[in-house]
């Protein structure tokens, strides 16, 4: 029987078609019930999130929020424009 959507690479199959039009696998190669979905490159059941972001980004925390020199900017532009306009 023929597949909608090849097991193999994941392309749209034709009805009735003999092979996939995109990657050539058939019944022997991709389409059999022991084929496998290897190609997608999905996380395991055993996936560690927090461990992945550790990889990526490091363990080292940025702190978040804004800084207290922000503040102190943000409060002086106000009075200088307020300070401005009442002038």
């Amino acid at each position: 029987m023929t597949p909608d959507v090849c097991p193999n690479c994941g392309a749209d199959v034709p009805p009735n078609a003999k092979a996939c039009p995109e990657c050539g696998s058939d019944e022997n190669t991709g389409w059999s019930e022991d084929a496998r979905i290897g190609g997608l490159d999905l996380p395991d059941d055993k996936f560690d999130y927090d461990e992945f972001v550790k990889q990526e980004f490091g363990s080292e925390r940025k702190p978040r929020g804004i800084s207290w020199l922000w503040w102190i900017v943000a409060v002086v532009l106000i009075l200088l424009f307020v300070f401005l306009f009442v002038k």
